[in-house]
């Protein structure tokens, strides 16, 4: 795969965000993404956003150094890393909502019930 990031983000523009596209570069668009995609969340934001926040292209203003995540799928034989990742997420993000809305209501016992 020859499409590196240039930037990872949701589609739509800020303010009125479409979490059902993601843009991974001026050639890719991941777009059809379930809202339940969203609802599994890493503290106060989706796994989703988290991997968007992290894996951006990045140059430290004071040393300079890039922090490009396409490098490191290159140096290991895999430049699709970051996307696969990312399908990846969204999968198991899915699932996750899927299998824990299908589990049944918690019924917690009180102390009265059990005397």
């Amino acid at each position: 795969m020859n499409s590196p990031i240039w930037w990872l983000k949701f589609g739509g523009k800020p303010g009125a965000w479409d979490k059902s596209t993601i843009v991974y570069n001026h050639h890719l668009s991941l777009r059809g993404i379930p809202a339940s995609a969203q609802e599994y969340l890493l503290g106060s934001r989706s796994a989703v956003e988290w991997i968007l926040e992290r894996y951006q292209m990045k140059t430290d203003k004071e040393s300079g150094i890039v922090n490009d995540p396409n490098l490191w799928g290159e140096e290991h034989g895999n430049p699709s890393y970051v996307l696969d990742l990312l399908k990846s997420v969204v999968t198991v993000s899915i699932e996750t909502v899927r299998i824990v809305r299908s589990l049944p209501k918690l019924r917690i016992a009180t102390e009265k019930a059990i005397a």
